[in-house]
């Protein structure tokens, strides 16, 4: 396990969720944000946008992905691309890759964009087409990542499962592969937004798909993370599995971040709480004294299962989900809130987990 040090867990910034938009041309039944035709109410201007991206190079260099909605809808993305990378930050994509064609992608990399996360759901067009609410969508987005790759751009595909399958997975890496694809991310659904999680199978059956995955997958020839799922830091140690470049399970408030359309800032994209607002408060002040921010860091304060667990440095529990069940979450579908009790919102046990600390093995 990854020691602490006074009870606390490292705090270095190294990824940043950026929703620069919340439009989008898809119609994805798990959107965390609602995305649609509308933007988010006060989206911050070309120019706050910049003075946000000064704000994260004073925090140091975090991987910057700019993601939505759909990215590419927003008017100045090869600006604020272009700003970062200038001011010394790795400036990454995150697209379900329809807008994506061979001009789009040349003026991507000419900005400094070095890294694009596509979403792609299955093997099969249909399912995805489906999953994505538009025909079409995975021609799309398999041709982006053709283009992608011809251009020598660094390119991950971005996965939702939506029933515990794995040969879903298998179709989709032996596909990815099969295009020069090394890098993969699976997302279990979290219930937030347009999502909710009793559309899905039960928990228990994506642990056993996650068990499943981790030892087909070992990390020899690519790279293969479940996110949305700390207990897959359980699940590897009890399989022998190691890869020291994992991290924590849950990462949301201590290496990690999201901001939003309009400068709230939220420790994940799934967890809508506001930590403070980066047109009131500097990034590198918030990440260092938000109520919200320090709660997340400590393992002393988790509560129920995960308080007692002793991988609770490790895994952590999802926050997002252990959110959801508090009454502070019903609220229209993809707004923001701020937490009434920071500590009983946001620290308790993560209601899906089927871990049973001192009685499993």
């Amino acid at each position: 396990m990854i020691s602490d040090l006074n009870n606390s867990l490292q705090t270095a910034l190294k990824v940043i969720s950026w929703n620069i938009t919340l439009r989008c041309p898809l119609k994805c039944p798990h959107c965390y944000s609602d995305s649609g035709k509308q933007d988010a109410p006060d989206i911050l201007s070309l120019y706050e946008a910049r003075d946000v991206l000064d704000q994260i190079r004073e925090v140091g260099r975090p991987v910057v992905i700019l993601s939505g909605g759909e990215p590419l809808m927003h008017e100045g993305i090869l600006d604020i691309a272009r700003y970062g990378t200038d001011i010394g930050l790795k400036m990454a994509l995150g697209t379900r890759g329809v807008l994506i064609d061979e001009k789009v992608l040349t003026d991507l990399i000419d900005s400094g964009i070095s890294g694009i996360a596509i979403s792609l759901d299955s093997a099969d067009p249909d399912i995805h087409d489906k999953i994505r609410g538009l025909k079409g969508a995975w021609n799309k987005a398999v041709q982006a990542i053709k283009f992608s790759i011809a251009k020598y751009m660094n390119v991950q595909i971005n996965m939702t499962i939506f029933s515990p399958e794995k040969s879903v997975i298998d179709g989709v890496v032996a596909f990815g592969k099969s295009l020069g694809v090394r890098n993969y991310q699976i997302f279990i659904p979290v219930p937030t937004g347009r999502c909710r999680q009793e559309h899905y199978a039960i928990f228990s059956e994506y642990e056993k798909l996650v068990k499943e995955v981790l030892v087909s997958y070992p990390g020899n020839d690519l790279s293969l993370r479940p996110t949305c799922f700390p207990q897959f830091r359980r699940i590897a140690d009890e399989a022998g599995i190691n890869n020291p470049t994992w991290g924590r399970g849950c990462i949301a408030g201590i290496s990690y971040c999201r901001i939003y359309a309009n400068g709230d800032v939220t420790p994940c994209p799934y967890l809508p709480v506001i930590a403070g607002n980066l047109r009131n408060i500097r990034l590198k002040d918030l990440w260092t004294s938000s109520e919200v921010f320090t709660a997340l860091r400590d393992p002393g304060l988790l509560k129920g299962k995960c308080g007692i667990c002793p991988y609770n440095q490790v895994c952590g529990g999802c926050r997002a989900r252990a959110f959801s069940v508090t009454t502070a979450v019903q609220h229209s579908c993809g707004v923001l809130v701020r937490p009434h009790d920071i500590t009983g919102e946001l620290c308790g046990e993560d209601p899906l987990c089927t871990y049973n600390p001192g009685k499993s093995e």
